[in-house]
């Protein structure tokens, strides 16, 4: 059962910007976030729900809106 809507497109922006987990996991980190690589982990294989400010964090380091990443619209 998938815990979160983000998963694959997560994955899909990690690669498209060629960052491990724990380099995102820097960069979030860097913006403010406290998001580790395990956070990054769980997420993408959808062992966990996103939060909230997760979603702000990822569309923030990324550069896209909300709805991309939730629903893959602009």
């Amino acid at each position: 059962m998938k815990k979160n809507l983000i998963s694959e497109r997560l994955i899909t922006l990690r690669k498209l910007h060629h960052l491990s987990q724990r380099d995102l996991a820097r960069k979030l980190q860097l913006e403010g976030y406290d998001i580790d690589k395990n956070v990054i982990t769980r997420i993408e294989t959808n062992k966990r729900y996103v939060k909230d400010y997760e979603i702000r964090a990822f569309a923030q380091v990324f550069h896209i809106s909300y709805d991309y990443l939730i629903d893959g619209t602009a």
